[in-house]
């Protein structure tokens, strides 16, 4: 089971452990923390572990420093890659804008299309009737075999007339 990684310190005392770890902590401050940790569980607990981590980085050799110009560096490298990018996206914005005026020009046209057919070729109330008259024999030849393709259904219904308008 994981641990949280909350501290179980007190908060007002929280900030004195590390300085008592330090030696730095003294006068009424530190006669406080030591009554304190006496009837605190969780302080204790929170000491312990900081007095473990200030052992663990007693042990690791310290880092070199990376100089005054990293940061600098860093920043440079930052910015340079945003523009790069940004001139990638830009180079696709007139193709990507084309395409949308394409897709809403071709979307237009399908509707001028539609309501073309629509207005040659109206739905009658004769052949709502006709549909809703058909008997589900008519479709199929054979009551106990559906089609098997698709083929099979545009077959049937151009058999039966049902794909004339």
């Amino acid at each position: 089971m994981e641990k949280d990684f909350k501290s179980s310190a007190c908060p007002e005392f929280e900030s004195l452990l590390e300085d008592h770890l330090a030696g730095e902590l003294g006068g009424p401050d530190a006669a406080r923390l030591t009554e304190h940790i006496k009837s605190c569980a969780g302080c204790r607990e929170a000491l312990a572990l900081a007095a473990a981590s200030a052992r663990l980085l007693a042990v690791v050799e310290p880092t070199p420093d990376p100089g005054p110009g990293f940061a600098r560096l860093v920043m440079a490298r930052i910015r340079a890659e945003q523009e790069r990018s940004s001139v990638e996206k830009d180079i696709w914005l007139p193709f990507v804008s084309m395409a949308w005026r394409f897709a809403a020009a071709a979307a237009f046209a399908g509707v001028l299309l539609l309501g073309y057919d629509n207005s040659l070729h109206p739905v009658s109330q004769q052949t709502i009737a006709q549909v809703r008259g058909t008997q589900p024999g008519d479709l199929v030849t054979e009551a106990g075999a559906p089609p098997e393709s698709r083929d099979d259904i545009l077959m049937m219904m151009a058999e039966t007339n049902h794909g004339k308008h």
